[in-house]
């Protein structure tokens, strides 16, 4: 997998990448700080025929610092060539996301954190604004 990151971080200096197939054009802020792979609760009740019910459940740190009970679902996401099947914690974090949004344009949908790079290999080129496989 190569994936490219340039527009994200020229239009909002995130990394975001997208899915490409179902649900299509969900935006992710790759986010090498974050011990979880989130959905964010407005996506997550908007597709939740994507997503796996768990009986899990988890305390995480939200955006603005509280602790946050979350639930957990399975989703099989798909970006470019990389089929990604992961746990993710379902967070809500409206403010944060529209305030993002009204900033830059650009809604973001969940964060792929360090589960997503480590399964997968990924390194981040920032000399080539691209993430990629290390195989």
């Amino acid at each position: 997998m190569e994936y490219p990151i340039h527009y994200g971080l020229e239009k909002t200096g995130l990394p975001l990448i997208l899915t490409t197939d179902n649900p299509k054009n969900l935006c992710f802020l790759i986010d090498t700080g974050s011990t979880n792979d989130v959905i964010f609760d407005f996506v997550y009740k908007h597709f939740k025929d994507y997503f796996t019910h768990t009986t899990d459940s988890q305390n995480i740190m939200g955006i603005d610092g509280s602790l946050q009970p979350t639930i957990i679902v399975n989703a099989a996401l798909q970006f470019d060539d990389l089929s990604y099947k992961a746990p993710f914690v379902v967070l809500e974090a409206n403010d944060a996301i529209t305030q993002v949004q009204a900033e830059t344009g650009i809604q973001i949908h969940g964060v792929l954190g360090t589960p997503f790079l480590l399964k997968n290999k990924c390194l981040i080129d920032f000399d080539k604004l691209i993430i990629k496989d290390n195989d």
